[in-house]
């Protein structure tokens, strides 16, 4: 039999599939996960799971919606649960911007912003942030774009976009917003009652980060009950497996106080790392998230040395306004004194 090639639709042929090229280590500080540990309720549910997994899981996660909508103050149609925030983006690009249109996100940003509108067959148009790493609101709205991205805090620079901007970009966007919340609790604040009482934003959320639950994979959105009945149409049914769903609906119904007791000592230990990092000479990048983004003059060489000493950290080159870059994960101050070890002993 003769062996048949397919080409790819025009739009993936400049996509390249995602990787992750870390090396194995004994303490990973390269994903921005919850490094002081998992909401309780959600690992014992995990343990104690005996339903039948040749049925499917709710077909619209509806004890999830319920639950998450109790604790943010909006309505369950106001809320889609997904597999992670990643897949509400992707969803979202698909049910709200016609192939061949654009869209403007703030950059450097979350790699898979571009990645998905290529997917989308969209064309994706990046804005320089300004030097202090805030997004250039006015140029992003220049672009006219039927569909804007922002997340706040972003990534890799943890910065919080400034009120006033997001305020001018909400109030003027042309069409809509895509808020990436991924690391709002970590932040203080949040706009989801905001993008419920819109018509013209999605906030999306994870379980990925402070909740500590990365492995089951599953995020959320917040907007206005029509956004979220299109948004739905795209995403598909059946798209949280019923473990998943279930542990994330036992961490939000009993697990708020642990919540923010870890996001109590994820900013204690932001506090330290970024003090001694400044006491070693370094220029640390000031941070709301749960991640530090630190300049270095070779960020794989950092990054291999670190790795040496059993220490995983994401590497970025050649970024605008500061060039290489470490992104280090915020964990417990005995874990931050080996990385500024491993730092200070770095050649200047």
């Amino acid at each position: 039999m003769t062996e048949r090639t397919f080409a790819p639709r025009a739009a993936y042929r400049g996509l390249a599939v995602y990787r992750n090229d870390a090396v194995p280590v004994e303490v990973d500080l390269g994903d921005n996960t919850n490094q002081f540990g998992t909401a309780p309720s959600a690992l014992v549910t995990v343990r104690e799971w005996t339903d039948d997994p040749s049925r499917y899981p709710t077909l619209t996660t509806a004890p999830l919606r319920q639950a998450i909508a109790e604790w943010l103050g909006v309505e369950p149609g106001q809320v889609l649960a997904g597999c992670g925030s990643n897949d509400l983006i992707d969803s979202t690009m698909r049910a709200f911007v016609d192939p061949g249109s654009t869209v403007a996100f703030a950059a450097p940003t979350f790699v898979m912003t571009a990645h998905f509108a290529r997917s989308n067959s969209l064309r994706p148009v990046p804005v320089l942030v300004r030097p202090d790493f805030q997004p250039d609101v006015d140029a992003i709205l220049a672009t006219g774009a039927p569909l804007i991205y922002l997340a706040s805090p972003n990534n890799p620079a943890a910065t919080l976009t400034e009120a006033g901007a997001l305020d001018r970009l909400l109030d003027r966007a042309p069409g809509l917003v895509i808020l990436d919340e991924a690391y709002a609790e970590f932040a203080g604040v949040s706009r989801v009652g905001e993008a419920a009482r819109r018509g013209n934003v999605l906030v999306t959320r994870t379980f990925s980060k402070a909740w500590g639950l990365a492995g089951l994979r599953v995020g959320y959105a917040v907007g206005s009950a029509a956004l979220i009945e299109e948004l739905e149409k795209a995403r598909g049914p059946y798209k949280v497996n019923a473990l998943a769903e279930r542990a994330a609906t036992a961490a939000v119904r009993h697990d708020r106080a642990w919540l923010a007791g870890i996001v109590a000592q994820v900013l204690e230990a932001r506090t330290w790392l970024l003090g001694a990092l400044r006491d070693l000479g370094l220029a640390p990048l000031e941070s709301a998230a749960n991640f530090v983004g630190l300049p270095v003059p070779d960020a794989p060489a950092a990054a291999r040395h670190l790795a040496e000493r059993g220490l995983g950290v994401r590497a970025f080159r050649n970024l605008p306004h500061v060039g290489d870059l470490l992104r280090i994960t915020v964990g417990p101050i005995p874990i931050m004194e080996r990385v500024t070890r491993a730092l200070g002993e770095l050649p200047r």
